[in-house]
Formats: C-alpha cells, sequence, structure tokens
C-alpha cells in the first residue's frame, strides 16, 4: 500500500444522495435514505447505529455487492466494483466466504493465487496474529479466529481502503482487544478503515469520527465528543455550601429547584452536598451555579455516548414499532 500525500486525491469514499429501496410485503422500503457523505483517506470511521439501521446495505453499496437505487458512489476515485476489482479495497465480513476442510494457511495462499501482487501468506498471517494457526483446520477455529483469518484475507491485495462489517462478533473480551490492537497497526500504516459496530465501546475507543445511522439517515457525524455534546448536553456539578441552618430551604434544594425549571436542563440529581445537572447549555448552568448559588468545586463533563446513542436512535426504533404494530392490525383486518 502506498500511503496518500497528494491533498487533491480524491477522498476514500464519496456518496451522493445515495437511496436504496428493497420491497418488503410488496411495498418499498428505504433501508438508506438519501444518505451524502464524504470521508477522506487515512481516517478511521465507525459507522454505528442499531440493527436494520443501514449499515450494512450502505458498506454493501460501498463494496459494489448491491447497486444503489438512485444516487452516486465513488470509491478512491472510482465506481465500487472497479475499486475492488483493482485491489484497493477490501472487506472482512460477518460470514461465509471459508472452506472449512483448508487449513487456515492453505485458505491464505489459496486466495493469494488469486491475485496478481498480493502481500506473501506469512506476512498476512503475522499481521492477523494467527501465524500460530497456519496448520490448524478452519473448522477447528473459533469464531473469532475465523474472523481474523477473513481479515488476513482482506490483506493479501494491501488495500488502500478496508472495511470491516462487525468485525468482532463472536469475539471475546481478550480477542477483541487484541484484534483492535491490530487495527491501530493497520491504522498506523496510513490505510482507511471503516467499520460497521453496534458496540458503543468500539467506536468511543478507536473511531477518529462516527457517523450514526437510524432509519437510513444519518443522524449525526463527527468525533465522539462532538457527539455526545450536540446530543447529550454536559454534567456540569458543584458542591454547593449550607448556611448553617439558617434557612427553612437549605441552599442546594434552592438550586435544585430554580435549575430544574430552566429550560436548557434536563436532568437534576444531589449527591451529596453536590449538585448534578444534566444541561444543553453547561456554560450558562455552570455560570449560575458559581455566582447565584455559590457552587464551588466545579466540573464540567460530557455526555456519554449511551446516551448520545439513546437519543439519536429513539425515533427509529419507535417507527419501527409503528411499522410492526400497523401490519399486525392490517393482518387482522384481513
Amino acid at each position: 500500500m502506498t500511503p496518500v500525500e497528494n491533498s487533491t486525491s480524491p477522498p476514500a469514499i464519496l456518496l451522493e444522495n445515495v437511496t436504496k429501496v428493497f420491497r418488503s410485503q410488496g411495498r418499498p422500503l428505504a433501508a438508506v435514505d438519501d444518505v451524502s457523505l464524504e470521508i477522506p483517506r487515512g481516517t478511521v470511521v465507525a459507522f454505528l447505529g442499531p440493527n436494520g439501521a443501514g449499515k450494512t446495505t450502505t458498506l454493501d453499496m460501498v463494496l459494489g455487492l448491491t447497486a444503489p437505487t438512485q444516487g452516486r458512489i465513488e470509491v478512491l476515485g472510482q465506481n465500487a466494483r472497479d475499486a475492488v476489482r483493482s485491489g484497493k479495497i477490501s472487506a472482512v465480513l460477518q460470514s461465509g466466504g471459508l472452506l472449512r476442510d483448508l487449513t487456515v494457511g492453505e485458505t491464505v495462499e489459496l486466495i493469494a493465487s488469486t491475485f496478481d501482487d498480493a502481500i506473501s501468506t506469512e506476512e498476512a498471517l503475522t499481521r492477523a496474529g494467527i501465524s500460530g494457526l497456519a496448520k490448524r483446520r478452519v473448522s477447528k477455529c473459533s469464531g473469532g479466529e475465523q474472523q481474523r483469518l477473513r481479515f488476513a484475507l482482506a490483506l493479501l491485495p494491501d488495500p488502500d481502503l478496508l472495511i470491516l462489517d462487525e468485525p468482532t462478533t463472536g469475539m471475546d473480551v481478550t480477542a477483541r482487544h487484541e484484534f483492535w490492537d491490530t487495527m491501530h497497526a493497520e491504522a498506523r500504516r496510513g490505510r482507511t478503515i471503516i467499520f460497521a459496530t453496534h458496540y458503543l465501546e468500539e467506536a468511543d475507543s478507536f473511531a477518529e469520527r462516527i457517523v450514526m445511522i437510524s432509519g437510513g439517515k444519518i443522524v449525526a457525524d463527527g468525533t465522539t465528543r462532538e457527539i455526545r455534546s450536540h446530543v447529550a448536553g454536559r454534567i456540569v456539578s458543584a458542591r454547593i455550601p449550607g448556611d448553617g441552618g439558617t434557612s427553612q430551604v437549605p441552599p442546594l434544594a434552592q438550586a435544585a429547584a430554580a435549575l430544574e425549571a430552566r429550560n436548557d436542563v434536563h436532568t437534576v440529581h444531589t449527591e451529596g452536598d453536590r449538585l448534578v445537572v444534566h444541561a444543553g447549555d453547561s456554560d450558562a448552568v455552570a455560570l449560575a451555579l458559581l455566582t447565584q448559588y455559590g457552587g464551588e468545586d466545579l466540573e464540567v463533563t460530557s455526555g456519554s455516548l449511551d446516551e448520545a446513542f439513546t437519543a439519536l436512535t429513539r425515533h427509529d426504533t419507535e417507527l419501527r414499532h409503528g411499522s410492526e404494530v400497523a401490519a399486525r392490525e392490517e393482518g387482522a383486518r384481513k
């Protein structure tokens, strides 16, 4: 792989107004709905969303496995299928494609023979962390080991772009951490890595950028910190000193009641003598705590990615639930 140095090079992935429509029970269903997205080369991006959100369908179109109903897709300046044929893009998918009776080494050698200029079998196995499994039959490999084998196969053409669809499915916690250590090494080589996941911690700890998908649409796009701050607001907390019991309503209770009435405050609760406020406008709340309520030991932290994920995908969940209810009611009427 040759690292990209020219800033004028086309992006790794370009989607313009991409829609993919399937038919479900005779009705059109937009799995991907008017999505536009540009991903520069040399970045690590997570596609995050609930099951059925459109992540896998989007990646299938990027890989040329299915064509968009409308819109345009470019991969490394080419159409998707040409990019795959040239070896510039590889994928690690969730399942399929392995011959159980071959050994791990034989599998890599077989697939390497289909490329004009593949890296060596030994290098692919080493970089995937499975050189010690070369003589083991595929049928004897665990789910996590088979995923690493798929990764070794994806490395053979030394691609510029790696697409990973739920890559750690079937791996235990240790294997998952080892896999992402390997991915960090590939990212340091300058490779562009795009991965779909529903594991929040993977997106949080590994991705430079998160594209959150729900209901076939992009509902958020940015760094983890940006998504947390934009969607979930921030957590502002401060210690509220007492007044020695001179007032009927303690200062902590006064401050809590006043802040709960603000439009920019989501929730308020106390932890001992500290007031903890989940707020959209954290600066205004912090100022109020310090100047109006005598707050001390102020702390401001970002909301969790879990909260952002729940808030952004709630509509998709409700919409799918509503569709299921409507379908059952229509079936009952028939």
